[in-house]
């Protein structure tokens, strides 16, 4: 599985118009959840994040919120932001961009009447990564922020260790990072091991965690 932990400057720079990091001097990290809603592993994840007052951005899937509404509620009362992450975790690759961003308006539709809330930026990340230019466009026109990512961690390639997982975040982190993790159950050994470590070292070193906005 080949991918950049620590995303290039080349593709941010070519991508300008979707967002890689934080443009910031001050101390904070940014740590944003794909997949979820997951039962027992967000929930997790939410009491970690709470030991250190630390706030984070869930991207959350359109059908996990259905089927697990609890579990979004929670994440929603304890004041962190929600990003649509598509209604069935789809690939842009393979799917018309037409039908691509009814997925996502589809996952919208969910999001928005749950967090009673209107006029609010509308925060995307495509799954995989992958989106096409025709769906970039589209989405971007929607007033969708498509918010990518500075560092990834790993925790979903199972070819690495929990300890490379989380050498990635330790090693890669700057002012402003946008850190990607899985609160999933493919996920979870790597995230469950890295996360508390991740929060402490952090902020032992005077960094806060804030939500994308």
């Amino acid at each position: 599985m080949l991918y950049f932990v620590k995303t290039p400057n080349f593709i941010k720079r070519l991508f300008q118009n979707l967002t890689w990091e934080i443009n910031t001097s001050k101390k904070v990290i940014y740590l944003t959840f794909d997949d979820g809603p997951t039962p027992k592993i967000t929930n997790w994840v939410l009491n970690e994040l709470e030991k250190y007052n630390a706030k984070a951005t869930f991207f959350c899937i359109g059908k996990n919120i259905i089927n697990h509404p609890d579990v979004f509620e929670n994440i929603v009362t304890k004041g962190h932001a929600i990003g649509n992450h598509t209604n069935n975790h789809i690939n842009s690759w393979k799917k018309q961009a037409k039908l691509y961003i009814e997925n996502v308006n589809q996952a919208q539709k969910i999001i928005d009447p749950i967090l009673n809330v209107t006029n609010s930026v509308k925060l995307f990340r495509p799954p995989y990564g992958k989106l096409t230019l025709s769906a970039t466009k589209k989405l971007l026109k929607e007033d969708y922020k498509i918010i990518m990512w500075d560092v990834l961690s790993g925790d979903f390639d199972q070819s690495i260790s929990k300890e490379k997982c989380l050498k990635n975040v330790i090693e890669n982190t700057t002012n402003g990072s946008v850190i990607v993790f899985h609160d999933s159950i493919k996920a979870s050994e790597k995230l469950q091991f890295a996360l508390p470590k991740i929060l402490d070292h952090f902020s032992k070193k005077g960094f806060s965690f804030e939500i994308i906005k």
